[in-house]
């Protein structure tokens, strides 16, 4: 398989996933500013959406949109548990979280705060809309490991739009349960791993943009 990503983006968290999931796969950067590939292809070519991730499969299929990209993932290797089993209560309560961090979370709160063309006003509106929702997860998160019972593709979406905290100056201590829970995911080895190689491949691509 190929997994379609840009450093950084919420593509991290499929490629979180694949980790944990042991399953043989090729990373294909896609700048998200260019829509082009490393070898100057247009990625609007492979995605007409233009935005990541894209997973090819090993047939040729592309598969894009993180909730359906990870449970994919999850399905490919059900003894590891990423996901619970299809048609129970616990698989319903994992897409409640999926789509909560993808809509409430991931583009309508960090999103217009890190869009660099979008007004003060707008992201004024998505930074007050911010505590409501980091309440959800500090009420959730307390007395937990995570957001299941166990690790699932659930927490590598949450730890991936966590991380852009930082860059959009939201201090996460504010709420020291999710805080908390963010640093653990951090040192979880198939997170630190593929953060890792997405920040060394940033800032190898920073250091060529700086050559060109």
């Amino acid at each position: 398989m190929k997994l379609y990503y840009s450093p950084g983006a919420c593509s991290l968290a499929s490629h979180i996933a694949l980790r944990e999931a042991g399953l043989p796969f090729e990373l294909v950067r896609a700048s998200t500013k260019t829509h082009q590939l490393d070898d100057g292809r247009s990625y609007y070519d492979i995605n007409p959406k233009g935005y990541v991730p894209l997973l090819e499969l090993d047939d040729g299929q592309r598969l894009t949109e993180n909730p359906a990209v990870l449970q994919y993932i999850a399905d490919q290797a059900p003894a590891k548990g990423l996901a619970p089993a299809s048609d129970t209560m616990a698989r319903y309560r994992l897409q409640e979280w999926l789509g909560f961090i993808g809509t409430e979370l991931h583009k309508a709160v960090f999103v217009p705060m890190l869009d660099e063309k979008a007004s003060e006003e707008v992201k004024r509106y998505s930074r007050e809309k911010l505590p409501r929702r980091m309440e959800t997860l500090q009420a959730h998160l307390r007395g937990r490991e995570f957001l299941l019972d166990e690790f699932s593709i659930a927490d590598a979406y949450l730890a991936t739009i966590l991380n852009w905290a930082q860059a959009t100056q939201v201090d996460l201590k504010q709420w020291p349960v999710v805080h908390e829970y963010h640093q653990r995911m951090l040192q979880r080895p198939s997170i630190a791993k593929a953060a890792g190689e997405e920040l060394a491949m940033y800032k190898e691509e920073v250091a060529r943009r700086k050559r060109a």
